[in-house]
């Protein structure tokens, strides 16, 4: 069975405790905790230690799981604290950006080669790094995700294939899943209406909402064998009412739920 989640950068006017109790109401398997520095910090790698019986206290206490933790950036000393989280406390999943510009060959040469020494590191504490291509930055599409899986061989390496980045990009995303789905390990996902520009408002970030074919990327997932996690990311949200953020997890969930035991994977 895919398992379903949430990015707790959703409910990042609201505590921890708020987010996991609202996504565990809407019918998710699991969270993905945000430890997005100058985003939503649910977990503030600074001080890990003193959160972690807590964090995993609450989650236990709603019946959901840890299925990933974004940190999102690339900084090393981060990174190293975000590996150590995670295999304290249960997170499998580390995921993150890939910095660098979109067409400078030498970003890309630099992305690829820190990916593959931290994946070294994530691989030693025994969780993944997932890199998902970023609009904009050096890895934004699938030749530049193909580019870095060729490169980098770590068992501890994956690709976070988020649908709407590859859409933006100018992609059919249940074109592209395909291509790279030997080495997917994590899935974001969220729609969205443009080809360019950024996801939209978050309202229309809910899966069912925008102009992807979800529903041919989910199939793409299950033709493909995916039994990793998928967690709703929307960004953005951090004004809105917790009524309207429960919203937006509540309608993914139906989505995608619907989808996904239409084709036999839930």
């Amino acid at each position: 069975m895919i398992k379903l989640g949430v990015n707790s950068v959703l409910f990042s006017g609201y505590d921890f405790e708020t987010a996991v109790k609202h996504i565990a109401l809407a019918g998710y398997d699991g969270i993905e905790i945000s430890a997005i520095k100058g985003m939503c910090e649910h977990l503030e790698l600074d001080r890990w230690q003193e959160q972690a019986s807590e964090l995993k206290q609450i989650v236990s206490d709603n019946g959901l799981e840890f299925l990933a933790m974004e940190e999102a950036s690339l900084d090393e000393e981060r990174l190293m604290k975000a590996f150590e989280a995670g295999a304290n406390i249960g997170i499998p999943v580390i995921n993150v950006g890939p910095g660098g510009k979109s067409g400078v060959e030498e970003d890309l040469q630099k992305v690829i080669a820190h990916l593959r020494k931290m994946s070294d590191r994530a691989e030693s504490f025994g969780v993944t790094l997932c890199v998902k291509a970023h609009v904009g930055a050096s890895i934004y599409n699938t030749p530049t995700t193909l580019r870095a899986m060729e490169e980098i061989q770590s068992a501890g390496f994956g690709i976070d294939m988020d649908p709407s980045h590859i859409y933006r990009s100018g992609e059919n995303p249940e074109e592209a899943l395909p291509q790279v789905l030997d080495r997917v390990k994590h899935i974001h996902i969220r729609d969205c209406i443009e080809r360019a520009g950024s996801p939209g408002a978050p309202s229309n970030q809910a899966c069912g909402r925008g102009n992807i074919d979800l529903f041919a990327y989910c199939k793409a997932m299950v033709d493909g064998g995916y039994k990793g996690p998928v967690n709703l990311e929307v960004i953005g949200a951090g004004s809105l009412s917790l009524p309207e953020v429960s919203i937006i997890a509540a309608e993914s969930y139906g989505y995608l739920n619907a989808c996904l035991k239409k084709l036999g994977a839930r």
